[in-house]
């Protein structure tokens, strides 16, 4: 019965669907309308994001390759699963993620101050769920389970980072719209 209702619904929809692909330049054109009927620019910056993606692919590259070279060593010493490469890595994610929390610290208002109270509360518990990797990685050794595990983890931290502070800068720019159409 229920086969057939979708059945029927899809013999009613058919030719129905939008499948067409937008326009190049069919996302800015949009946002120039939108924007001109609302004075408000909320366009993100996508070099941004794109530099974070090299940096995280690079970063991944660089883990990656350390895995290697820590599982040809073989050596199940605790003192030494952990490579120094892998303790780079670990060293720049976690200096990029104590810049983007100084961002944050420095943009906090009474505007931002709950969804950065919010934010740092989830970056406590994605960083306890890595030292759990990490003590992990050092009980059980190289195990690329554990490392991707863990590169997964910066990179959720890095997105999460990235999303407050453009929702941030959209709350600002709106502010700053909202008292120039008071004044």
């Amino acid at each position: 019965m229920k086969n057939d209702n979708l059945e029927e619904l899809f013999n009613q929809l058919e030719g129905k669907f939008d499948i067409d692909t937008p326009e190049e330049g069919h996302q800015e054109r949009f946002l120039q309308k939108l924007n001109a009927q609302q004075d408000v620019v909320t366009l993100t910056n996508p070099k941004r994001k794109k530099q974070w993606r090299i940096l995280s692919i690079a970063a991944t590259l660089l883990l990656l390759v350390s895995v290697g070279i820590g599982i040809n060593k073989n050596n199940n010493d605790p003192e030494t699963v952990i490579s120094p490469e892998i303790q780079e890595t670990q060293i720049y994610f976690t200096s990029l993620l104590n810049e983007e929390v100084e961002k944050l610290n420095a943009a906090s208002d009474e505007d931002t101050k709950t969804i950065i109270d919010d934010a740092m509360i989830q970056l406590k518990r994605l960083e306890a769920d890595y030292n759990k990797l990490e003590e992990n990685l050092l009980e059980n050794g190289s195990s690329k389970q554990i490392l991707y595990a863990m590169i997964t983890n910066f990179q959720v931290r890095i997105d999460l980072l990235e999303d407050i502070l453009s929702r941030i800068e959209e709350i600002k720019q709106q502010k700053n719209s909202n008292e120039s159409n008071i004044i």
